[in-house]
């Protein structure tokens, strides 16, 4: 089985969120600052990570991906602080 990732971006004032999966999120990550990413993150200056999960099956990830992108926003921000009560950017805790 192929282990993913759910992880969600966001701007510098933490008002745009973006939610993905991936098998690689230091490389995903990258590719969103290099303008390899989605149209979202680069339109909107989604970059910096705040909140990752991981998964051991790829299915169990986009399940998570669906059911967050259906939440209100202070959902998802409510679980963002259940393990970043700042909202720092994680890139560096990722290697990026």
């Amino acid at each position: 089985m192929k282990q993913a990732y759910v992880y969600i971006m966001t701007n510098q004032y933490r008002t745009t969120f973006y939610i993905g999966v991936t098998n690689d999120i230091a490389v995903r990550v990258w590719q969103h600052l290099n303008e390899g990413g989605s149209k979202f993150v680069k339109r909107y200056h989604c970059f910096d990570l705040v909140y990752y999960e991981h998964h051991m099956r790829v299915t169990d990830a986009i399940d998570r991906e669906k059911q967050l992108k259906n939440w209100h926003r202070d959902w998802k921000i409510n679980l963002i602080k259940t393990t970043n009560p700042d909202m720092r950017d994680l890139k560096p805790q990722i290697g990026t």
